[in-house]
């Protein structure tokens, strides 16, 4: 038998590279990191490409040896970033995106190499004492209770699914647990807003409620849910033998940024005994803005509170949360004992175990990036760039009103926006079907060609019928010059679309 020298590797240098060849690898990457960010305004954001032409870039058999870590950062460079959507752009308004900031790359790259997997506190002490601080620290951004407690997660769909299965398991108890939804006939019912994300869907759907159990409650004309319907809705249902055990509340939807009435849904939910969770995902990190703090009264009051870190606290993806106002009531949902999970450990803080909260087992290091960007950059920064971003789409809806060629279409709240342009002959009188139906075609025109010109870029939305064009300032890089620049660029697109029209 051969002898193995024991300080020598036993794997080519590719898996276990030197500390030379480690510190060659991210003094490049480092470099391209450092200038991205120096650059980034000045990229087009979105790329003019296909999935053909990035397909014969990028597809290749499987690799049977290895290449040089410099040829891959060569890829990485002239074909994935030339080839992606630049989020941290200060003119992207799509969807609810956030830049992603310095200290949160460094952290997920320590985090990477650290590996830990927060199963439980055994599996990696500090990491998970860390989650702790993190969670404590969100809890008191958001004035909950000091008994409070939760966990972070992959996203808001993942909480908003964890908080469900927490309610639905308070009210039926280990019955459905074991059984199924069949050893409960009577149907189940959750209360959510016409706006409400459809993750609160998906959740119904995939824990055997059913998507038609969700009822949704009409809104006001500021998108908030009506809380008189909600109660005239909770009981018809006790009427017709259904069973109300879950109200879902938006603090900050994602169409129009509206924040429903909390404390008013909060009482509801006190009276009829329901569980309430508050979809936070967006807007709930906007109560370190002094201005839409009063927004989140009753917030405290919710059972449960999904949020986003990886959205207004500028983190990377992926980050998400869930608060417990009593984590112990949302325990017995979760917690099931395995030989290969069994905790040895007697003091309670170390035999805590994530997965007694939660459905996932392995969970990656999240806590680090959020709190090395939170001590790092402090909350008073945070919150105060979260109001820079609520200050300019206040500002855009001001340019918006006062301008003749572009429409609001419904109140700005948070950093939420939605408007239309108007060509001339939409500007005076009153408007028919018709001219509604070819206000929308030529927005939606409008939008795709702004997308395509890499200055600004915004999302859609449907807001009473209509098309509007859709923007989220979640940027700290975005100034009120920006939303100058971004009604510039969709005049311009609006020219384009005119002389394709009428050549």
């Amino acid at each position: 038998m051969t002898s193995i020298s024991p300080d020598r590797r036993g794997f080519d240098s590719a898996l276990d590279p030197s500390a030379e060849q480690i510190r060659d690898m991210v003094a490049h990457a480092v470099d391209w990191v450092a200038a991205y960010h120096d650059s980034v305004r000045d990229l087009p954001i979105a790329p003019r490409t296909s999935a053909a032409g990035l397909k014969d870039l990028l597809a290749e058999p499987l690799p049977v040896e290895g290449r040089d870590f410099a040829d891959l950062l060569r890829v990485f460079r002239e074909v994935v970033v030339p080839g992606t959507r630049h989020n941290g752009h200060p003119r992207f308004f799509g969807y609810v995106s956030a830049p992603g900031t310095a200290v949160a790359a460094v952290a997920d790259l320590l985090a990477s190499t650290l590996n830990a997997n927060l199963t439980a506190w055994r599996s990696a002490p500090a990491p998970a004492e860390l989650e702790h601080v993190v969670i404590d620290w969100i809890k008191e951004a958001l004035g909950c209770d000091p008994g409070a407690g939760g966990l972070l997660t992959s996203g808001g769909s993942m909480a908003n699914f964890t908080a469900l299965a927490a309610a639905r398991h308070r009210h039926c108890g280990d019955t459905v647990a074991t059984h199924g939804m069949a050893a409960h006939p009577a149907p189940l019912r959750v209360y959510a807003s016409t706006e409400t994300h459809h993750s609160i869907h998906k959740a119904a759907a995939l824990l055997g409620i059913g998507r038609t159990n969700v009822r949704e409650i009409q809104v006001d004309a500021h998108f908030r849910m009506d809380v008189d319907a909600l109660v005239r809705t909770i009981e018809e249902d006790r009427i017709a033998g259904a069973e109300p055990f879950c109200v879902v509340a938006n603090a900050g939807t994602v169409v129009t940024g509206a924040v429903d009435p909390l404390a008013d849904i909060a009482a509801v939910a006190r009276g009829y005994g329901l569980w309430m969770h508050v979809d936070a995902c967006y807007g709930g990190f906007a109560r370190l803005a002094p201005s839409t703090r009063p927004l989140f009264d009753g917030l405290s009051e919710a059972d449960s509170i999904a949020l986003d870190p990886h959205k207004w606290l500028y983190l990377p993806a992926d980050c998400g949360c869930l608060i417990y106002r009593d984590p112990e009531a949302a325990r017995p949902a979760f917690s099931l004992d395995a030989d290969y999970t069994r905790v040895m450990q007697t003091e309670p803080a170390e035999a805590f175990a994530f997965w007694d909260y939660g459905p996932d087992l392995s969970r990656r290091f999240r806590a680090l990036k959020v709190w090395m960007t939170l001590a790092h950059a402090g909350s008073r920064a945070v919150g105060d760039a979260i109001e820079s971003n609520i200050d300019c789409a206040r500002h855009l809806a001001e340019l918006i009103d006062g301008s003749d060629d572009f429409e609001l279409l419904a109140p700005v709240e948070l950093s939420i926006f939605c408007f239309r342009y108007l060509p001339p002959s939409a500007q005076a009188g009153s408007r028919s079907q018709t001219d509604e139906e070819q206000l929308d075609r030529l927005n939606e025109r409008i939008m795709a060609v702004l997308q395509q010109g890499g200055s600004s870029y915004l999302s859609n939305a449907t807001i009473n019928g209509r098309f509007a064009l859709r923007g989220c300032v979640l940027n700290y890089r975005t100034t009120r010059h920006d939303m100058q620049i971004l009604l510039d660029d969709v005049r311009r697109a609006a020219e384009q679309v005119a002389e394709e029209t009428h050549p």
